[in-house]
């Protein structure tokens, strides 16, 4: 039996992974959150027009992603199609690929206005400009031919770096003006805790990525040193962060990212437990690497907004 083909909306909702999305909107508050620590005022409509000019660049680049993704295939179906015999009028329009690429050319302008009227603001400087200048040129590296660094093996590192590195960083420029080590600190723990969700997300897909010749990270690697390598990330993520207390990150702001160290060993386990020969729970397994990121990052923006 024919598997009934994804809808229109469906795709789109799949194409703008909604998980990235979110993890980006909580690292750029932890950019501005480190700013408000420090003590600066917190300007709202500049952070909303960064915001903005974030997500839109994000969309472009993962909407460029499912277009080239797409290449060589048939239009597909906004719904399945009724049997024979049904109403023609109820059978649905085809949605070609080209849509996903007007999505991005849309979400890219869009971007790009924000960008000019925060220059034109003049609440763009030099460093902040860089930074989002080099978000524009991974974004693209990452999704568009001939580079399509999304399958070159280090795709997933690219996406690390975007949204827990440059991203906050981004953010924290936009209020501050200048770099603080509080940036490095917090984030580069996450940016192990990302990738390793990230990881454990491309297992269920990892077969159909080996047989259509997709080389992500974890198709390089293997599933074996993928999963040492998931593994590793984690312990590594909260290693690191009690190396930061020790380099002088404040107890107070280090504290909370522990606070998801049990949902962190819960991944672990489940990963250890797929790779002895329990049957996988994938669904309840991406939930857990959402959630081991997405509380580190929250508990994080906690401590910081509300010093």
């Amino acid at each position: 039996m024919n598997q009934p083909q994804e809808t229109l909306f469906t795709a789109i909702i799949r194409a703008a992974r909604p998980f990235s999305l979110f993890a980006a909107m909580l690292l750029y508050a932890l950019g501005s959150g480190i700013a408000a620590y420090l003590g600066e005022s917190i300007q709202w409509p500049v952070y909303w027009l960064g915001q903005g000019a974030v997500t839109l660049l994000q969309l472009s680049s993962f909407f460029l992603r499912e277009y080239f993704d797409r290449a060589g295939q048939p239009p597909f179906e906004t719904r399945p199609l009724p049997p024979p015999g049904d109403d023609e009028k109820k059978r649905p329009a085809p949605a070609p690929r080209v849509i996903f690429l007007q999505v991005a050319v849309t979400a890219m302008t869009a971007g790009a206005v924000l960008t000019v009227i925060l220059l034109a603001g003049g609440d763009l400087g030099l460093a902040a400009f860089l930074f989002i200048g080099l978000a524009f040129v991974l974004a693209i590296l990452y999704a568009v031919p001939p580079f399509r660094l999304v399958y070159s093996g280090y795709g997933e590192l690219v996406i690390a770096i975007l949204i827990t590195n440059l991203f906050p960083a981004f953010a924290f420029l936009l209020q501050a003006g200048v770099l603080h080590r509080l940036l490095a600190l917090l984030t580069f723990p996450l940016t192990f805790l990302y990738l390793a969700a990230i990881l454990a997300q491309s297992l269920p897909a990892y077969f159909d990525d080996m047989q259509h010749n997709r080389q992500t990270m974890l198709a390089r690697l293997g599933w074996q040193r993928g999963m040492s390598l998931h593994n590793f990330l984690i312990a590594a993520a909260y290693i690191l962060l009690a190396v930061s207390v020790l380099a002088g990150l404040p107890w107070r702001l280090a504290f909370p990212a522990f606070l998801a160290l049990p949902v962190g060993i819960f991944q672990i386990w489940q990963i250890n437990s797929i790779a002895g020969g329990a049957k996988p729970r994938w669904r309840l397994l991406a939930l857990t690497a959402m959630a081991s990121v997405g509380f580190a990052a929250y508990f994080i923006n906690l401590a910081l907004w509300t010093n």
